[in-house]
């Protein structure tokens, strides 16, 4: 399984190499399907999710699909995942995409199809694959408002796949708060491990070795 989670996405050439060196061969002859589930449960401007689907576009892909995982037949969704050779998956609410999958029936047929194919994960999209979605986690790290406003208490983690928690956005300018002092207290109260990765970082899966791809700054405590 080969999985590059990013914080926002391709925006640099460092994750973009890293991207065409899972794949194995260039854009121009591969398809991608974005998936912007996450991002609907997001109130407000969308420059940002528009932005980043037009960065991927941009790339050269020889299809582009766009795919959203609810309202559609399961056997739809799956076809259209597996008829891509990377499933980009887009930001916006972690908890909202969980459920979309779990909800769905999803999980199992998506994790099937990655088996064989490149992932690629913006920010939500990202944060999907740890064990310690939860609840709790949500409580630590500071996210209990996003699980909150889906009118939710609880969620099941669809994957399942690490025991590390990862939060995105460190010392991002969109988000000014995600400081070292932000990350230090979540620290303080986490009881898993935590990859803490600004705008131009991500944490990279291949045949189960993990390692971070980056051109910009990050912190992991175990």
């Amino acid at each position: 399984m080969n999985l590059l989670l990013t914080a926002s996405g391709l925006r640099n050439e460092t994750l973009r190499d890293a991207l065409r060196d899972m794949l194995g061969r260039p854009f121009g002859s591969a398809n991608v399907v974005y998936v912007p589930t996450a991002s609907v449960a997001e109130p407000g401007d969308h420059g940002w999710s528009l932005a980043d689907m037009n960065r991927l576009h941009d790339l050269g892909w020889r299809e582009f699909d766009l795919l959203e995982l609810n309202g559609l037949p399961r056997q739809m969704v799956l076809d259209r995942l597996l008829h891509a050779d990377v499933v980009y998956v887009g930001g916006g609410n972690h908890y909202h995409l969980a459920r979309s999958i779990t909800g769905n029936g999803l999980a199992d047929g998506f994790l099937e199809a990655l088996e064989s194919r490149v992932y690629v994960g913006f920010s939500a999209g990202s944060m999907i694959f740890s064990r310690n979605l939860t609840a709790h986690s949500a409580d630590v790290v500071g996210d209990a408002p996003d699980l909150h406003v889906l009118g939710a208490a609880t969620v099941e983690p669809p994957f399942g796949l690490f025991d590390w928690y990862l939060k995105p956005h460190l010392y991002s300018p969109d988000f000014p708060e995600r400081d070292d002092a932000w990350a230090d207290r979540i620290v303080a109260r986490a009881d898993f491990p935590t990859y803490f990765i600004d705008d131009e970082t991500a944490v990279r899966v291949r045949d189960g070795k993990v390692d971070v791809v980056s051109e910009g700054r990050w912190r992991f405590h175990p």
